[in-house]
This record gives C-alpha cells, sequence and structure tokens, in this order.
C-alpha cells in the first residue's frame, strides 16, 4: 500500500470511528428505549458465478433464509425461516404458491452413482414440511412432503402424493399419483382420501395467506412495532361484556386487526351473516 492508499485507509478509519460514536451517543440519549443494533453479514439472495436468483416480487424469503444461484421462485410461494436453497452445481425451479417451511434444505445434483445430472423441479402449490430434505428431485404440483422427509437423487413425486413425515425415499423412486408412502425406506402406504387431498390443497393456500402477514410484520419499523405494543397494553384489559352492560363500544384499531384469510373461521362466520 503507497502512502495515497495509507492516508486514504486512515480517513475511512476515521470516518467510521466517528459514525460509531455519533452511534453510541444517540442510544444514550434514547434511555429505556436503547437498542443495540449489530450489523448482520447474512443476506437472503447470494448470487454464486454467474447465476443470480430470479424471485418474483410477491414470494415471502423469510430473513434467515437464504437463496443462492440458480434459483427461480413463483408469485405466492414463501421460503420460511432457516430455510436454504442452493442452486450451485444446478438450478432449482419452484412454481406457484408453494411454501417451503422452516430449516427445509433444497439442494441439486451434478454427480452420482447414476451418472445423472439432477436439478430439482417444485411443482405449484406444493407443501413441504419442516426440516426436509430435497435433492435433485421432481415434487410435482399439489404434493405433500411432510416434516423431516429426506428425498434423495432422482425421486418424483407426482401429482397429489404424500411423502409421510420422517420419511427415507430411496433414489430413484416414483411415488404415483394419490399415494401416501412413508417409512425408512419409504414404501407403499395407502391411497390418499378426498379429504386428505383437499388438505394439500387448502395448506398451500394457508401458507399463501400466513406469508403476507409475516411479510408485513417483517417490514414494520421500530417505531411502528413500539406503537402497537402499546396499543396491544392498552386494550389487553379490553372487557366486552363489561363494556355491554354500560353500552361502551370500543373500536379496535386496524393495525391490531389480522386479515380475514388468515382466519378461517372469521371468514366463513362473516359470510354466513
Amino acid at each position: 500500500m503507497g502512502t495515497l492508499g495509507r492516508v486514504i485507509y486512515s480517513v475511512g478509519n476515521l470516518i467510521r470511528a466517528t459514525g460509531q460514536a455519533v452511534d453510541r451517543i444517540g442510544s444514550r440519549l434514547q434511555g429505556g428505549n436503547y437498542i443495540q443494533e449489530h450489523l448482520s453479514r447474512h443476506r437472503t439472495v447470494l448470487n454464486i458465478f454467474d447465476k443470480a436468483p430470479v424471485i418474483d416480487k410477491d414470494v415471502f424469503v423469510a430473513p434467515s433464509a437464504v437463496v443462492i444461484g440458480d434459483v427461480e421462485i413463483g408469485k405466492g410461494s414463501s421460503i420460511w425461516y432457516g430455510s436454504v436453497l442452493r442452486g450451485d452445481v444446478n438450478s432449482i425451479r419452484i412454481g406457484s404458491g408453494t411454501n417451503i417451511q422452516d430449516n427445509s434444505l433444497v439442494h441439486v445434483a451434478k454427480s452420482n452413482l447414476s451418472g445423472k445430472v439432477l436439478p430439482t423441479i417444485i411443482g405449484d402449490n406444493v407443501t413441504v414440511g419442516h426440516s426436509a430434505v430435497i435433492h435433485g428431485c421432481t415434487v410435482e404440483d399439489a404434493a405433500f412432503v411432510g416434516m423431516g422427509a429426506i428425498l434423495l437423487d432422482g425421486v418424483v413425486v407426482e401429482k397429489n402424493s404424500m411423502v409421510a413425515a420422517g420419511s427415507l425415499v430411496r433414489q430413484n423412486t416414483k411415488i404415483p399419483t394419490g399415494e401416501v408412502w412413508a417409512g425408512n425406506p419409504a414404501k407403499f402406504l395407502r391411497k390418499l382420501t378426498d379429504e386428505e387431498i383437499a388438505f394439500i390443497s387448502q395448506s398451500a393456500t394457508n401458507y399463501t395467506n400466513l406469508a403476507q402477514v409475516h411479510a408485513a410484520e417483517n417490514s414494520k419499523s421500530y417505531e411502528e412495532i413500539e406503537f402497537e405494543k402499546v396499543l396491544r397494553k392498552k386494550y389487553a384489559r379490553k372487557d366486552e361484556e363489561y363494556d355491554s352492560m354500560l353500552g361502551v363500544v370500543r373500536e379496535i384499531p386496524p393495525e391490531l386487526i389480522l386479515p380475514d384469510n388468515v382466519l378461517p373461521d372469521k371468514a366463513k362466520k362473516a359470510l354466513q351473516t
């Protein structure tokens, strides 16, 4: 580093130290509301090589999740807390309305015992349960992968089928439409009922709606969060029965009302009335 470089480096250090000092002074002035903020190097979306993720604007990617490389995610899908989608040596394609739940791993295959190069393809309205592992597989539309299930290279889960929680599906296994597979290694268990097929579809819809709530919460500023705390404390003491005896009507602030699509029972009652 030459003389000019050392000077620029020193000036940079001085500016950073000044900023840190100003931040400490400001924090002390906040008193009881003081919160120390730490710099986080975590990034939810990462390029690798010349590949960059392509994510629809309506997708919810949780702050602690990470999407890497050659990954495409369709409208209304959600990638939940702690999940990793790593499209480094091959591609990952996820359709619309699909949810990859907390701590799940989606990866791809460049080489394996069968010599196949395998991307991971997940269709529309698929539910992937918490801590599932999907590696070089195809999961078709409206399929369900249970919590902690592991799908190895070349697995195909057909439309409207289910992999039970904790199952291990061996390489190149094909799970036909309308079937439930379970166990280690996973084997045919039984046929899905009509109610279970409807549940799979509803599960995807529920997560799409819930993702909107989480996206809104994660986008709130510190001031908005503190304001809502005050409102919740104020209205926590509300007694509707006592109020009705007095003829008092209290309106709940809109900030404390969840959307109807997150509370199905509430939506049904509204339609009935």
